[in-house]
């Protein structure tokens, strides 16, 4: 069985390829935007467990979009199976003083 906390990084890397999807990095949006995405609040629900060498699928949705902040829903799948369901709070923070910015516009217009 995948021990729960795993299903956290799990999330993170997808939040991570969704970005790289849309043409950036965290690293990218560190240099170019002195920008940071911080997780301020997650929410998990666990379905269902995964086992070693299940084939998992993180999806990335982008449910709401404020001034300084997204709300993500995510959801962890095994072929049709839900093993678990999340909800981010993500935080846009100036990269040099962990202060709160307004996201760019480009951030999340579609994240389908």
């Amino acid at each position: 069985m995948v021990y729960h906390a795993s299903y956290v990084r799990f999330l993170e890397r997808a939040r991570t390829e969704w970005l790289r999807a849309m043409g950036i990095g965290q690293q990218g949006l560190r240099e170019s935007e002195d920008l940071v995405l911080v997780v301020r609040a997650m929410q998990l629900d666990f379905h269902q467990p995964a086992r070693l060498d299940d084939e998992l699928l993180a999806s990335v949705v982008v449910t709401e979009r404020r001034h300084a902040s997204l709300l993500i829903g995510q959801v962890i799948t095994r072929g049709d199976q839900v093993l678990v369901r999340a909800t981010v709070r993500v935080a846009c923070l100036v990269a040099s003083s962990f202060r709160p910015r307004a996201l760019p516009e480009w951030l999340a217009v579609d994240s389908t």
